[in-house]
Formats: structure tokens, sequence, C-alpha cells
């Protein structure tokens, strides 16, 4: 379990195949900031890039520590096989504060980057989910975009998608590797995970309505 609130910027430094078929995964070497994995052992559980990762590996120097990630995870979430910044954050505690939201680590679908550009002090980011998330988006409401618990300002449905449109503070773009996305950029997304109880059991009332 996560919270959204980014505790480090890590980089991909290296992607090795784990097999010569589409059906392997592969194994990231993710370095670290200084100290951050100092609470770190392996079995533990990071997101990287909103995606929930399991600790397979720590370098004797604790800069860097390795992932394995399946061939299904990297078909359904973005930005995990090739070099560069990535958010992190390691599982909450249960003494933790909660200072974003009730954040799972699995990612429901890949958005895109329509526009990201300066707004007076912040920055104006828009990205377009897949139509099938709309629903469970709202005006105020919470989306994790890349791992960063974020606050809906506005929303647009169209054929297309829902597009979703999100004022980015200075410290967000310091503090996380939002600020290196561009139009077009693919980027993970999780819907708030109360809107989708309620969903699931809004559903079961009406088919049991039915029945």
């Amino acid at each position: 379990m996560f919270t959204g609130i980014i505790t480090g910027v890590g980089r991909i430094a290296a992607v090795h195949d784990l097999g010569s078929s589409l059906q392997h995964g592969k194994r990231l070497t993710v370095e670290a900031p200084a100290g951050y994995l100092e609470d770190v052992g392996l079995g533990d559980s990071i997101a990287l890039n909103g995606a929930c990762m399991t600790v397979t590996g720590i370098a004797s120097d604790r800069r860097s520590f390795t992932i394995d990630i399946s061939a299904e995870s990297l078909d359904k979430t973005a930005g995990l096989a090739q070099a560069g910044a990535i958010n992190m954050e390691k599982a909450l505690r249960a003494e933790d504060r909660l200072g974003g939201h009730i954040v799972t680590g699995h990612v429901d679908g890949i958005g895109a980057v329509t526009h990201f550009a300066p707004a007076g002090e912040s920055w104006d980011l828009r990205v377009l989910a897949p139509r099938e998330l709309g629903k469970f988006l709202a005006y105020k409401g919470s989306i994790t975009i890349n791992g960063v618990s974020l606050t809906v300002n506005r929303i647009e449905d169209s054929e297309a998608g829902t597009q979703v449109r999100i004022n980015l503070i200075p410290h967000t773009i310091q503090n996380t590797a939002l600020g290196e996305l561009t139009a077009g950029s693919r980027v993970n997304l999780e819907i708030d995970l109360i809107a989708r109880y309620v969903e699931r059991m809004l559903g079961a009332g009406a088919q049991g309505a039915v029945a």
C-alpha cells in the first residue's frame, strides 16, 4: 500500500532481458538517492512510476537495487523498459501519515500527455485517460499519475477518452520525475480505490435487482 507521495527520484540505469522470447520479462537496475536504501531489504515493495515492484537485489554500496518485471507487467505499464528518471515510493507503514490518498500500486491503464506547459508559477498538465476509466474520475477527485497523487482540476469526456487537467506546483516538479514529461509521453494511471469499490457495489446492486 502507498500514498502517492514520492519519497525519491531514482534512475533506471540498466535493463536486462530475462529470456529471448516475448514471454520473458526484464531485470531492472535502479539507482537510488544517497541513503534511500538504508532501511530497505530484499523482498520489500517499492512503487516505480506507480507500479508496485519487489526488491530482488541490493548493491553492496546500497546505491542501487534490482527488480524483476514480468512480460505481463511490462505490457500493462509505461516507462519501465528503458533507462531514465523514475518516481519511487516505499511501501506505507501502519504509523505513517496518509499525505496523498490510498494507492495500491496496481496500474489501471496507460494515459497519454496531451499538453504540458508553464502556467504562471505552476505547470498545466493534461492527460488523456482510456474511456473505460472515465467513470472513475471526478472534479477535485484523486488520480495517481506515474505514482504521484494528484487532484483533478477539470474533466473533459470525448470519443477518444477522458482528459484530466491538473495543476502541478513547483514543489511537485522539483521533487518528482513529472517535470520530464512532454506531449505524447505515456504515463501510468491508477484510479481512486474507493471509486473502484463504489462502482463494483453499485453494479452488484443493479444485478441483484434484475435477478
